[in-house]
């Protein structure tokens, strides 16, 4: 197979990862088959017109990849589709929790294949990462979230950036700073159930503003702070959980007077701001002195990894939450830590942001369309719609009719800050299920909406 030649792209990712990825594509599509030994490494970066160091790069990214293996003085040789392991545990696979809002999960060898190598660097420093290490990350993984934050348009001193475990605990560290039983948070009356959880255990009372498509109303929230004086104002900006809304630019720069002008902090929950093309810049670009952005990594890398990247408003901000997330859980998992620095730095968590994207795009279509004539919100990135049932028809039914389907149903109950639920539920479009699957499992809703009313 020395004539095999792969097609690097100029700009981008680094050469050498775009020749392992090439490698990976040729294997996944039977160019190369097991055994075949590639090019002389001279040979190819002649052939190239890139330097020897490069392709060298590459095999040995490659290697780490498990797609090839080298002997002195023979050559490099393909090993094949050996991505999946024989003792995989199989009750792993099956453990998911559908309550939650699930991004979908690849199947790309060639995307697999680089996760993997990542593990496998990873295990190299396994005595270093098994240590007591500082409660919200060490330099590198600090800097590695700076490279990673910068995607959002944020580039924040070191030393307002946390590398916390997840952005539940994140909120909760933050929230035992600023507020005590008895004070006011405020909130979308529609919103993420974990702040409705985490508020009642802190003994916060929540208050939801009402709003429109375009965000919470500036007025309505004006209004709140006056009568209310809360501590803190939550919001989940971008695709909310589960209305799927983002707040527009226009209404971000108002919602930014209104806290500047009563000096009001928020908490930014940016789960899903890293997944859309093109999103609103985030609100700390607006009011960067008073607020919390949480750049969690749940949606839009892996929720396994309970990661995320969170800037404070200030150093000082910074040092306070260091100290309640070592009371709340000690540190992040260092092992997660340089897993995703890793990652980061070799553009597999730009190609696992990519594919969720794109895959998530694919599956609005198919809800979309199998949907149409009903009445529901949705977003093109979002992982989920918001289904408003028919008259007569009732969320409680739907959720016990559609169970076994791999489709996660919640029903406004869970969302709902005050007044009483609609008859409405959150579609969960990913997780493992097939797109085939999908579309099975739509079908049913749509059936069993019209069967009722």
């Amino acid at each position: 197979m020395t004539d095999w030649t792969p097609i690097l792209r100029p700009g981008g990712l680094p050469r050498y990862i775009q020749l392992a990825d090439a490698i990976g594509t040729a294997i996944a599509n039977g160019t190369l088959h097991d055994g075949a030994r590639l090019p002389p490494q001279r040979m190819l970066a002649k052939r190239l017109g890139i330097d020897f160091t490069t392709v060298s790069r590459g095999y040995a990214e490659a290697r780490h990849r498990r797609l090839v293996y080298s002997h002195v003085g023979r050559g490099t040789f393909v090993i094949g589709k050996t991505l999946v392991d024989p003792q995989r545990e199989q009750r792993r696979a099956a453990d998911m929790d559908l309550t939650m809002n699930l991004p979908p999960e690849t199947e790309d060898p060639v995307l697999l294949a680089r996760m993997q190598a990542g593990m496998q660097t990873v295990t190299a420093n396994l005595i270093d990462l098994l240590r007591y290490q500082s409660s919200t990350g060490g330099q590198i993984d600090k800097e590695a979230a700076s490279n990673w934050l910068s995607l959002r348009g944020l580039v924040p001193s070191l030393d307002r950036i946390a590398v916390t475990p997840g952005a539940h605990p994140t909120i909760v560290a933050i929230l035992m700073s600023l507020a005590k039983p008895g004070d006011c948070v405020l909130c979308e009356d529609i919103t993420y159930p974990g702040i409705r959880t985490i508020c009642a255990r802190l003994g916060l009372r929540l208050i939801g503003l009402p709003g429109d498509a375009e965000g919470i109303d500036p007025d309505a929230l004006d209004t709140a702070i006056r009568n209310h004086r809360p501590k803190a104002l939550y919001l989940n900006p971008t695709l909310n959980n589960p209305t799927t809304r983002t707040i527009s630019l226009t209404r971000r720069q108002s919602i930014a007077d209104v806290l500047l002008a009563h000096r009001l902090q928020l908490i930014e929950d940016d789960a899903y701001g890293f997944i859309p093309p093109q999103p609103p810049a985030p609100l700390a670009s607006f009011a960067p002195e008073l607020v919390w952005h949480i750049g969690g990594l749940a949606k839009c890398i892996g929720a396994g990894l309970r990661l995320a990247y969170t800037v404070a408003p200030s150093s000082h901000a910074a040092r306070e939450l260091a100290h309640q997330i070592k009371i709340i859980s000690v540190m992040p998992s260092p092992l997660m830590m340089a897993l995703v620095t890793r990652w980061i730095l070799d553009g597999t968590a730009d190609g696992i942001r990519r594919f969720i994207r794109d895959e998530s795009q694919k599956r609005q279509a198919i809800a979309a369309e199998v949907l149409a004539g009903y009445q529901f919100e949705a977003a093109p990135n979002a992982f989920n719609v918001w289904l408003h049932l028919p008259q007569g028809v009732t969320r409680a039914d739907i959720i016990g009719r559609m169970a076994g389907t791999g489709v996660g149903l919640m029903p406004s109950d869970a969302f709902t800050v005050s007044g009483v639920p609609s008859e409405a539920i959150r579609v969960c479009l990913g997780g493992q299920i097939k797109q085939s699957q999908l579309r099975d499992a739509m079908g049913l809703l749509a059936y069993l909406m019209s069967s009722q009313t």
